[in-house]
């Protein structure tokens, strides 16, 4: 059984991802590509499908676990009636060769007895490799897939597993390295483990030097940035929604999906988070990441992506896999297929703030903004499936709406602020139509909120971003009607849910219930901010920074009954407004406020 979602920690080499329980177990490490699969999906099930568990063999044991400071080199001590002993996860980052996976097991104090288990298996618990002996190396290969162990361990065969039984007293060092790569290849190298620690650490950090903030709640900060990278796949520039798939939103519940994708909606906000924390060279990454995905006819426009731009995310149930607890498995995301007009004012969005950055501007992205444009003059009043990719049909979506205007105001700025060529009056009488739109058919003057979408009595915390994107200021009564609404129905000890989920209600096409979504509570703390709520801001905010788990790393929802993370894990578009909402209540500059500017300008 799988262990709670916040009892896991990420280790990662900006090509792929491990997740590593308190327990020390690694149950859930991706290839670079997710339609490779994974060699430990045990996360999604149970162990027979995968897992790499080093601890102590006594049956009470004491565990402390850290980050090496500013860092993702991940150390889990274990303390037994007999003394203590420290393993040390990391994956060092080396371009786009072969992953590995370093585990460093040191004896700190007395004897402790150790026990290693490996249990390799392809394409997300479904394959049994052939393991053989080959220079000294346990080797395990199956078609494409081929995984190396290297240790100075005793290993032996156990029911389809390799077992290692040794002792560490303090002092001493065993290193375990196991490296994937695709079968047809030759042998990959062998690396030094405590070389490699000291790289791995040094990358870290050397990679971290470049934060600029130095606000309050720097560690937090810190930490989300270090997971946004973690997210990263460096040979593209595209970063992932989470690590994982199929991590429940509900417990028991049909909610699960595939978020190993690239979202054109975590655009805007990823690149404001790396250009106002100091990373220009990622957020330029980013910026040509999206350029390069989006390229091609407008209303092929996906809103989400592969790593490397994939367009064809097929979704499927994995059926032999149990699931994280019996709920379903879902590879890919169908959602891909989706019509979301909220993307368009996204990418608009992304790549305008990137041209007030000063990210490169001498290439074909306005040629394209035109083209995106084309297309939302043309589309704009069709329903779609919303920022919530529900699959309960396509609806008016106000968020939507709200978001087609950001489109129109943003392709107005760029050419009045960068003297670009475009048809500017066309583009503000458009901005003006949305607006008056929104207003008449989006706005219960009655009830004085935004709502869900044309016609609908139901809420959506997605209107928090009226005021963030610049849409009303936040003084408005409107932002202020809206923000009592979603405060009075919405919000769950503290926290805010995504729209109104009850009987009767069919927006989204599944069963009622899922967790309070935390990237929405973030917003609510940055109307609270924009508002002049300090101290309602500071108490949200401080809220949420305590359902960080032990390492500092969030999922994407809460479950307020269970008092647990749920959903993918971890988020980025949970740590992505992390940073945000710190800067908008430190800081003068925050993205949220240089993003309410421009839309008020």
């Amino acid at each position: 059984m799988a262990l709670p979602i916040e009892d896991y920690a990420i280790i990662a080499d900006t090509q792929t991802s491990a997740l590593v329980g308190r327990n020390g177990s690694i149950d859930w490490l991706c290839v670079p590509r997710f339609d490779s699969g994974a060699i430990f999906a045990a996360l999604l099930g149970d162990e027979s499908n995968g897992h790499w568990t080093i601890a102590p063999a006594a049956a009470e044991v004491a565990v402390r676990r850290r980050y090496r400071d500013e860092t993702l080199v991940l150390e889990t001590e274990f303390e037994t009636a007999d003394g203590v002993a420290r393993l040390i996860d990391f994956m060092p980052p080396r371009g786009d060769t072969a992953p590995s996976v370093v585990r460093i097991v040191e004896g700190v104090r007395g004897r402790v007895e150790m026990t290693m288990l490996l249990r390799l298996r392809f394409d997300y618990g479904h394959v049994v490799p052939w393991v053989y002996r080959e220079q000294g190396d346990l080797v395990a290969v199956a078609g494409p897939d081929a995984a190396w162990l290297r240790t100075p361990a005793e290993l032996h065969g156990e029911n389809l597993a390799t077992r290692a039984d040794f002792v560490v007293e303090a002092g001493d060092r065993v290193p375990f390295e196991l490296t994937w790569r695709p079968s047809h290849l030759t042998r990959p190298e062998p690396l030094d483990p405590a070389h490699e620690l000291g790289v791995t650490e040094g990358y870290w950090r050397g990679w971290i030097s470049a934060c600029t903030y130095e606000g309050e709640w720097r560690d937090a900060v810190v930490r989300s940035l270090l997971t946004l990278k973690a997210l990263t796949y460096a040979p593209t520039g595209g970063i992932v929604a989470a690590a994982t798939t199929s991590l429940p939103e509900k417990l028991g519940g049909v909610r699960n999906w595939d978020y190993r994708f690239c979202w054109l909606r975590d655009a805007t906000i990823t690149l404001q988070s790396l250009l106002f924390s100091g990373f220009q060279s990622e957020a330029t990454a980013w910026r040509k990441w999206l350029l390069r995905a989006i390229a091609g006819n407008p209303a092929e426009l996906q809103i989400m992506y592969g790593v490397a731009g994939e367009r064809r995310l097929d979704e499927y149930i994995a059926h032999w896999l149990t699931g994280y607890d019996g709920n379903p498995v879902r590879i890919g995301n169908a959602a891909a297929e989706q019509f979301q007009l909220d993307v368009y004012g996204e990418v608009m969005d992304a790549l305008h703030q990137g041209r007030r950055a000063g990210l490169k501007a001498d290439d074909p992205a306005w040629g394209l903004q035109i083209k995106l444009m084309e297309y939302v003059e043309e589309h704009w009043t069709d329903p779609d499936e919303g920022i919530w990719e529900v699959r309960g049909g396509p609806k008016q979506f106000v968020h939507s709406k709200l978001m087609a205007w950001v489109a129109a105001d943003r392709a107005v700025k760029a050419v009045e602020e960068f003297d670009l060529d475009g048809p500017v009056e066309r583009w503000r009488r458009l901005r003006d139509e949305i607006r008056e739109d929104i207003l008449a058919k989006g706005y219960d003057r009655e009830r004085r909120t935004f709502t869900q979408f044309y016609g609908s009595e139901e809420l959506d915390a997605a209107l928090l971003m009226v005021p963030l994107v610049g849409f009303l200021p936040a003084t408005d009564e409107r932002v202020a009607g809206t923000v009592a609404a979603i405060e009075e129905n919405l919000l769950a000890d503290g926290f805010v849910q995504r729209y109104t989920q009850h009987p009767g209600t069919d927006v989204d096409g599944l069963p009622p219930g899922e967790g309070a979504f935390l990237a929405c509570t973030f917003w609510l703390a940055d109307n609270y901010a924009l508002m002049g709520r300090h101290d309602d801001a500071r108490q949200t905010f401080e809220r949420l920074l305590a359902l960080r788990n032990d390492v500092g790393l969030l999922s994407e929802e809460y479950d307020t009954e269970a008092g647990r993370l749920v959903g993918n894990f971890p988020q980025a578009f949970s740590h992505v407004p992390l940073i945000d909402t710190a800067r908008t209540l430190t800081s003068a500059l925050a993205p949220t406020e240089a993003r309410v500017r421009e839309g008020l300008k």
